[in-house]
Parts: structure tokens; sequence; C-alpha cells
């Protein structure tokens, strides 16, 4: 992932993509991972929820999803929460052989291989995401059990429209885009991001950072 950009542009206002680029150009990309995602938390009277990739992988492949499963993963669990992950598509189980049907069910092979402890399942609607009984009726072998939190979207398109959507229409409270693959703790605010969103993403900015310096990544 190789960022066009020059300090001369630099700005603290403008699209997200420009800023991300500064960030990719002063802090880089963490050893192993070539290109950076995003994920977004959305605090809702029905549960915590976790939806990546949001802001950064326009079509990401199986290999990507992949990836971005484990990192998302990985940033829930220091939040305290055990991840459950839902890989979803149009297609559930198999009903559809569209390409993005099939790279979802790749995307599970391979995190299944890398990470079998992960409680994971796909490629499954939305409903089946959120519904155990409508995942069980559908599939009963599933290895996902009760309500999914983390939920992986085959694109940009489906992340973000399913973001702003569950964010109006439940009426709760966001915290991210959080960038995820960084050398060092750094992330790009929302220009509609309010004063408590801004308060929260130094939070998690602030205890990334504590992480980094103990697991002795410093800059």
């Amino acid at each position: 992932y190789r960022p066009r950009f020059s300090l001369a542009h630099a700005r603290t206002y403008g699209r997200f993509s420009r800023h991300l680029e500064h960030v990719l150009s002063v802090i880089g990309l963490a050893s192993g991972i070539e290109q950076p995602f995003a994920l977004t938390a959305l605090v809702l009277p029905s549960g915590n929820f976790f939806i990546c990739d949001t802001h950064v992988a326009v079509d990401p492949t199986a290999e990507d999803i992949s990836e971005m499963t484990r990192l998302a993963a990985e940033e829930i669990r220091r939040f305290g929460i055990t991840p459950k992950v839902a890989l979803l598509s149009h297609s559930n189980f198999g009903s559809s052989s569209s390409e993005s049907a099939v790279k979802m069910r790749v995307a599970l092979g391979l995190i299944h291989d890398r990470l079998p402890e992960l409680e994971v399942e796909g490629e499954m609607q939305g409903d089946g995401a959120i519904s155990e009984l409508i995942r069980t009726r559908l599939f009963p072998n599933s290895r996902l059990a009760g309500t999914a939190n983390l939920l992986v979207m085959p694109n940009l398109d489906a992340a973000n429209i399913a973001f702003n959507l569950l964010k109006t229409l439940g009426a709760g409270q966001s915290v991210g885009p959080m960038l995820m693959g960084m050398a060092l703790p750094a992330h790009v605010v929302a220009p509609s991001i309010t004063v408590r969103g801004i308060v929260n993403m130094t939070a998690v900015a602030a205890v990334d950072a504590q992480a980094a310096v103990e697991a002795g990544r410093r800059p």
C-alpha cells in the first residue's frame, strides 16, 4: 500500500483518504501488514456491534478479509469483549455462487485455518448474524452461537451504508473509525464527529498507545 502524498498539501480538513495518506507516510504500516483497514463500533440499545471495513478497503480480497477479521478481533478484545464474527453477504451458506459470496466463503476457510479458536461463521445474510434462531434454522451446525458482534462486510459500500443506517435508526453512539494495521496508534476522524466522539477516539488512541509501549513498539 503506497500512499501518494506531499507534506506541502497537509491539511486539518478534507477527505478521509487524503489524511490516511498523511498517516501512512509518517507512521507506516506494522510489520507484515500490506494495507490498513478501518473498524467502527456502534453502541446501540440492542447491544455493541463492530463493523468493518467502513472507510478504507474498497473491495477487499478474501485474503484481505481474513487479515481484516484478525485485526478487528484483536481490537475488540482490547475492549474486553469476546469477538463473535459473522461474514456477511447476500448469500446464505452457499445459496449463491456470485463473486462476492464465493469471496466470503474463501475468507471463512482462511480464517478457520489461521484462527481456529475464533468464533466465526459465514457467509450469511444480516438477519442470520443477529438472530441465532434464524441462523440455526438455516445452518444447524454453525460455529457461531448467539448474536454476532463483529460484522464483516464484503466491500466498503456495504459496510459504510450499514453503519450509517444503523447509527441513524438505532439512536446509538459510534466509536471510530479505528485504523487497524498501523505501526503505531493513529486514527482519522470524520468531519461529522461530535465532541463526545473525539473524546472516545482519544481514549481508544491512548489505550492503544499504552499497549504499544508495553509491547515494545515505540516511535
